[in-house]
């Protein structure tokens, strides 16, 4: 029988390790937010085309969204 390394499944793993993040430093050193994603090759528009195409279960209802705010603000 074959021993697996534990170790190496004890070592933390990024969430998202395929993605590049960036810092607010890094945004604004590009001339702001929409510079920034016109440097990375996105827009307004296909955002809001992407937006469009979500079914209309992925957004939070008014209720949920209060509901959201009121804990975020409860926790700051």
């Amino acid at each position: 029988m074959k021993k697996k390394n534990i170790e190496a499944f004890n070592k933390p793993r990024p969430l998202f390790s395929g993605l590049k993040s960036y810092s607010v430093g890094e945004i604004l050193a590009a001339g702001g937010t929409t510079a920034f994603a016109n440097k990375m090759g996105k827009s307004a528009e296909g955002l809001e085309d992407a937006l469009k195409k979500l079914p209309k279960e992925a957004f939070l209802t008014e209720e949920e969204f209060s509901e959201a705010m009121k804990t975020l603000n409860e926790n700051k």
